[in-house]
C-alpha cells in the first residue's frame, strides 16, 4: 500500500519548487430560516474543473473524508442529525491503494446542509462558527488535507417561503377528482333513494293516475308525451330548487363545517329518528292540507304554469313518504358541503320524474305495473329501519367529537344488531306493524331479502368481541374508541398504560413510548397528536414525517385506518419507517391560555380549540380543508411528495409512501 503521507510531502515539495499555490475549492455559506428556532446551515463548495472533493463517507483505506465540525455555542444550539450531502458520483481510483477502490466524490459544485435548533431561551445568537476539513484531488494527484473556517450569519437569515405552487396544483387536482367521485356517489345514492320513494304507498299509486290524466286531457299522443315530460322536468326543478335553497341558506363551506358540529349532529340524529318512527307507522308527517288545496287551484289554470303546480301538488301530497327520504338525503349531502345538496336533489327527483315521462310515452307499460298492496308498506317500513340505523351514525359523530365515550364501538354495534335483527324478524313475518296487511304467507322475494338481512346481522356479532367488520368500517366508531380496543379479554392497552412488563416482546417494545406519543389500538401504531412534538422526535430519530390531518367524525379516515393501514406493507411503514403525527381538526379540547391566538384567516376570530389550530394549519399551508389529508415531509418541513387524500387502493397508497420515503433518503 502506498504511503499517503509520502505523497503529500512530495506534492508539497513540488508545489514549493514550482512556485505555484493550488486552491481548487472555494467555500461559501448561507443560512435559511425554517421557523423561529430552526435553521438550515448551507455550505457550498465550488470546485475547479478537473478536481474532486470526496464524500463524508469513504472507505477506511481511502482519503480523509470531508468533515464538518460545528460549534454548539456552549449548548445554546443543537445540531440536528448529520450534515446532508449531494448525490455525487462513485468512481474507481488507485490513488490510495494498489488494488484500487470505489469512492464517492463531487465535481463542479457540492452543497452541504446541516439543520440546527436554537434554544428558545436564547434567541440572541447572531453567528454560528464551524470548520470543514477536506482533501482535493485530480485523477493523478492530491493536495494535503486542509481546514477552512466557516461562519454562518444567523442574523441575516430570512424565513424561507416554501414554493407550494406545484403542491397546491397537485392538491387541487386530487381534491377535484375526489369531489367529482363524491358527487357522483351522492347522485347515485340519491337516485336509488328516489327509486325507493317511488315504491312507497304515497307515490306509487300516483303514477297511473297522473299518466292517465295527461293522456286523456291531451288532444293527441304527442301532446300527452310533451305535457308528461314537462311535468317530470317540473318535479326535478322543484327538488333541485330545494337543494339550492339549503346550500344558499347555510353556505357551501358552512355545511361542511356543520358535519363535525356536536349540536347539529345531535339535531340530525333526532330528525332521523322522527322520520324513522313515521315510516314504521306510528304517525304520518304531512304538510298543511291548505297548501295542497291552494296549489290544486293553481293547477286548474292549465298550460305550463298549471303543469308546474301539478308537480308541486304531487310533492306536497306525497310528503309523508318522500319527506323523510328527502330530509335524510339533505342531511347527509349537507355534511359533504359544496353543491352536494343540489346534486342529491337532482338524483332523487330524476328517479321520481323518470317513470312519469316513460309511462306517458308508452301507456301500454302501465298494464305491466304490479298492483298496489301490502308490499308498498313493507318497503316503507324497511326504509324506516334503515333511517333508524343511520340516525345513530350522527349520534356517534357527536360522541366522538366530544370524546364522551357514551356510544363506544360495542354499544353502537349492539344497537345495529338489534335494529337489523328486528328488521329480519319483520321480513320473515314474525313482527307485525300498524299498517301491515294480513298475510297468510310471505313472498319469495321478501324471504330472500330477510335472509340477506339476517346474514348481515350475524356478520356483525363478532364485532362485539373485536372483529374489524370491514364491510361497515365507515359507520361504527373506530376500534380504539372501545371498551376493549384489542378484543374482549385482552388488556394489552392497560398493560401499556401502567408500564407492566409482559412476555410479548412487541408489547415490551411499546411500553417505553416517546414523550408525547400515543398508541393507536389495535394496530399499535405510535402517533403524536402535537405538531412540534412529533417533528422534534422525527429529527431526533432521523425518520421522515407523516402528517395525518384527520377527524374523530371523519368517515373516510376510519375507512383508511381499518381497510388500508392494516395491510402488512403499509402497516410496516407506518410503524417503523415514518413518524406519524395525527392532527384532529375537530378536537374540541380547549387550548391553553398562552396558546390562544387570532386566526390568520379571520382576524375577528380567536383560535380557542386544538382542532381549530390544526384546521387552520391545513388550510393555510396546504390550501385544503378536507380529511383525511396526508403529508410526507422532511426535517426541513418541506413536502417530499405531493400530499394525498382518501386513497382506498392500498397498493396506490403504499406506492405514495414508498416514493416519499425514497425522496427523503436522497
Amino acid at each position: 500500500m502506498k504511503n499517503i503521507y509520502i505523497i503529500f510531502l512530495t506534492l508539497l515539495i513540488n508545489i514549493s519548487v514550482s512556485g505555484q499555490i493550488f486552491n481548487p475549492i472555494q467555500w461559501s455559506t448561507k443560512v435559511e430560516k425554517i421557523s423561529d428556532s430552526n435553521y438550515k446551515l448551507i455550505t457550498q463548495a465550488t470546485i475547479k474543473e478537473g478536481w474532486s472533493l470526496y464524500s463524508q463517507d469513504v472507505p477506511k483505506a481511502g482519503p480523509i473524508p470531508t468533515t464538518f465540525t460545528y460549534d454548539d455555542n456552549g449548548g445554546d444550539l443543537k445540531i440536528i442529525g448529520n450534515t446532508k450531502e449531494p448525490k455525487g458520483k462513485v468512481k474507481f481510483t488507485k490513488l490510495f491503494s494498489d488494488e484500487g477502490m470505489n469512492i464517492k466524490s463531487f465535481a463542479n459544485k457540492a452543497v452541504f446542509i446541516q439543520e440546527i435548533t436554537i434554544n428558545k431561551a436564547n434567541q440572541k445568537i447572531k453567528t454560528v462558527n464551524a470548520f470543514v476539513e477536506f482533501i482535493a484531488c485530480t485523477d493523478e494527484q492530491c493536495l494535503p488535507p486542509k481546514e477552512i473556517d466557516l461562519v454562518f450569519d444567523i442574523s441575516k437569515a430570512v424565513l424561507k417561503k416554501q414554493n407550494t405552487t406545484e403542491t397546491t396544483k397537485s392538491v387541487n387536482k386530487e381534491e377535484t377528482k375526489k369531489d367529482k367521485r363524491g358527487l357522483i356517489a351522492i347522485f347515485f345514492i340519491a337516485f336509488l333513494s328516489g327509486f325507493a320513494a317511488l315504491l312507497t304507498p304515497c307515490v306509487f299509486p300516483m303514477i297511473p293516475m297522473t299518466v292517465s290524466f295527461f293522456t286523456k286531457q291531451s288532444k293527441n299522443k304527442a301532446k300527452g308525451i310533451k305535457n308528461a315530460i314537462i311535468y317530470g322536468v317540473s318535479i326535478i326543478a322543484i327538488y333541485v330548487l330545494l337543494g339550492t335553497v339549503v346550500t344558499w341558506v347555510f353556505g357551501a363551506d358552512t355545511l361542511n363545517a356543520l358535519s363535525t358540529n356536536v349540536w347539529f349532529n345531535i339535531a340530525f340524529f333526532l330528525i332521523l329518528v322522527i322520520f324513522a318512527i313515521s315510516f314504521l307507522g306510528a304517525f304520518e308527517i304531512t304538510l298543511p292540507s291548505s297548501w295542497a288545496t291552494k296549489v290544486d287551484a293553481k293547477a286548474d289554470k292549465g298550460g305550463l304554469i298549471g303543469i308546474f303546480f301539478m308537480a308541486l301538488a304531487l310533492a306536497i301530497v306525497t310528503f309523508s313518504c318522500t319527506g323523510p327520504i328527502v330530509g335524510t338525503l339533505l342531511v347527509e349531502a349537507a355534511s359533504k358541503g359544496g353543491v352536494a345538496p343540489i346534486v342529491g336533489m337532482l338524483g332523487f327527483s330524476s328517479a321520481i320524474a323518470l317513470p312519469f315521462a316513460l309511462f306517458a310515452a308508452f301507456p301500454g307499460w302501465l298494464n305491466s305495473l304490479p298492483k298496489s298492496g301490502g308490499w308498498l308498506n313493507t318497503i316503507k317500513v324497511v326504509l324506516g329501519f334503515l333511517e333508524l340505523a343511520l340516525a345513530f351514525k350522527f349520534l356517534s359523530n357527536a360522541d366522538l367529537v366530544l370524546q364522551a365515550h357514551f356510544l363506544e364501538r360495542e354499544v353502537f354495534i349492539a344497537i345495529w344488531i338489534a335494529i337489523f335483527g328486528a328488521l329480519t324478524l319483520y321480513l320473515l313475518g314474525k313482527i307485525k306493524l300498524p299498517h301491515d296487511s294480513p298475510e297468510h304467507h310471505i313472498s319469495v322475494g321478501r324471504l330472500c331479502f330477510g335472509l340477506v338481512v339476517g346474514t348481515f346481522t350475524l356478520y356483525m356479532l363478532p364485532g362485539l368481541w373485536g372483529a374489524p367488520l370491514n364491510l361497515i368500517s365507515a359507520f361504527p366508531p373506530p376500534q380504539y374508541y372501545s371498551e376493549s380496543p384489542y378484543g374482549v379479554g385482552y388488556t394489552k392497552q392497560n398493560a401499556l398504560i401502567v408500564g407492566n412488563k409482559n412476555t410479548d416482546p412487541q408489547l415490551d417494545k411499546l411500553v417505553n413510548l416517546p414523550e408525547g406519543a400515543h398508541i393507536m389500538p389495535p394496530h399499535d401504531i405510535i402517533s403524536f397528536h402535537d405538531y412540534d412534538t412529533g417533528v422534534a422526535y422525527a429529527k431526533k430519530v432521523g425518520k421522515p414525517i407523516m402528517i395525518d390531518f384527520t377527524g374523530h367524525a371523519c368517515v373516510n379516515c376510519r375507512k383508511m385506518e381499518q381497510n388500508v393501514w392494516v395491510q402488512p406493507k403499509v402497516l410496516d411503514i407506518l410503524k417503523n419507517k415514518v413518524v406519524l403525527i395525527s392532527l384532529y381538526v375537530d378536537d374540541k379540547r380547549k387550548l391553553e391560555e398562552d396558546e390562544i391566538v387570532v386566526s390568520k384567516l379571520n382576524p375577528n376570530k380567536k383560535l380557542k380549540y386544538i382542532g381549530q389550530k390544526w384546521s387552520e394549519l391545513q388550510t393555510i399551508k396546504y390550501k385544503a380543508n378536507s380529511q383525511p389529508f396526508y403529508v410526507l415531509m422532511g426535517h426541513d418541513e418541506a413536502n417530499l411528495i405531493a400530499p394525498a387524500s382518501y386513497t382506498p387502493d392500498a397498493n396506490e397508497y403504499f406506492n405514495w409512501l414508498e416514493k416519499g420515503i425514497s425522496n427523503f433518503k436522497k
